[in-house]
């Protein structure tokens, strides 16, 4: 079919309408859960999703009913678990959400594990969420670390060099031993670029430490304040921008 103006790549329909991520969308294409017209999509095609019938694991997508992207941040409590399904039934962070936004179709953009606390975004744009995971983003996110016994100073030179751990690069960017706590030399300040799965509790147990407590704080030049545990609160565009280190008094 001829180009028109309402086309676009189907996995970003897909993710704009809510569906999931666009890496997740192409992964449906591929296993031949997305149909064009009644026919099995391709990946990268175009579609015009006001003319053309596009169905993904039997759900019609109808561009009319496309929802209005919404990107919540979340104090993410220690105990719950960043997935839309949990095998061992474990509370995950959707079962907490406030009932207004239950029913929407919202996944996380970077996870904490289950024992790990604080920021959390979560969102229905596809395209935010990929944007915010992507290492050329450069996006650094802070985090308080409590561990188990004083960090030995020497130590901040290994993790800023990188350590080898299970076949797999970690690094910080960061690292500062907070001394005005309640117990100095064991409370850091750790800066990460990537945050890889469990990044930061493996690279100190590495080392031979162990993590009591940790908690995300800032991601970009946003600040996680005044949203209790469990609590959320719907960003502003101003706010998404911060996530990526926009100025904040830009509008």
């Amino acid at each position: 079919m001829e180009d028109s103006e309402n086309q676009v790549r189907i996995h970003k329909f897909i993710a704009d309408m809510g569906v999931c991520s666009r890496r997740a969308a192409e992964a449906l294409i591929r296993d031949g859960l997305v149909t064009v017209d009644g026919v099995p999509a391709e990946i990268g095609q175009k579609v015009d999703p006001l003319t053309q019938r596009i169905v993904v694991e039997g759900q019609t997508l109808k561009a009319a009913h496309m929802p209005k992207a919404v990107t919540l941040l979340m104090n993410k409590p220690r105990g719950v678990v960043c997935t839309n399904d949990d095998p061992f039934h474990a509370r995950t962070v959707f079962d907490i959400l406030p009932p207004v936004f239950k029913d929407m179709r919202l996944f996380c953009a970077g996870r904490l594990d289950k024992d790990s606390e604080g920021m959390l975004v979560l969102t229905s744009d596809g395209d935010l969420a990929q944007k915010l995971m992507h290492p050329s983003q450069n996006v650094i996110k802070r985090y308080r670390v409590l561990l188990s016994k004083p960090f030995a100073p020497e130590h901040i030179k290994v993790l800023l060099n990188g350590i080898e751990v299970e076949g797999e690069r970690l690094s910080a960017e960061k690292i500062f031993i907070l001394k005005k706590t309640a117990v100095p030399g064991r409370d850091l300040e750790v800066h990460l670029r990537h945050g890889r799965k469990r990044e930061i509790r493996r690279m100190m147990e590495a080392l031979g430490y162990f993590v009591d407590r940790l908690a995300r704080f800032q991601i970009g030049k946003l600040v996680l304040r005044g949203i209790g545990p469990g609590h959320v609160k719907q960003l502003s565009r101003r706010e998404i921008g911060q996530l990526f280190g926009e100025d904040e008094r830009k509008s």
